[in-house]
């Protein structure tokens, strides 16, 4: 029988979102209409540090960007994705690589395989969800 990725139940949730400091947001856009901005933005307002990661740009949100999660100089806890679910399979090998100790991809970002190999690797993975959705359900 094939294993079935199962995302953290909501009390680890909420524990990751208080430990949580510094979240590296790959693909936020600029764009104030974009959920990843619109997301990102509130999450900063909520005391969280954000990392923008997104090739091309230079700020977001007043922080620099960064073109991949391997540019970033400073320590991240959690990668926050809004990329298609073919990306992530690099971005797990990055998180790994750079031993980030968690990921989470946002609504409609499903890539088990890749999700199942974070976690055995140890990663904390919550998958297809909100970030932020969550982040105003649990109040850490």
């Amino acid at each position: 029988m094939t294993e079935r990725f199962t995302n953290p139940d909501l009390p680890a949730i909420r524990t990751l979102l208080q430990h949580v400091r510094t979240i590296a947001v790959v693909g936020l856009s600029p764009r104030h209409a974009r959920p990843s901005h619109q997301v990102a933005s509130a999450l900063q307002r909520c005391g969280y540090r954000i990392v923008p990661v997104r090739p091309a740009i230079d700020r977001v949100l007043d922080e620099p960007a960064w073109p991949d999660l391997y540019q970033v100089p400073n320590r991240i806890d959690l990668v926050d994705v809004f990329r298609a679910p073919r990306y992530v399979d690099a971005l797990v090998d990055a998180c790994l690589s750079l031993q980030i100790p968690a990921i989470w991809l946002q609504d409609g970002v499903i890539n088990e395989p890749a999700a199942l190999r974070a976690q055995a690797a140890g990663m904390t993975v919550v998958m297809d969800r909100c970030i932020y959705r969550d982040y105003r359900q649990l109040r850490p």
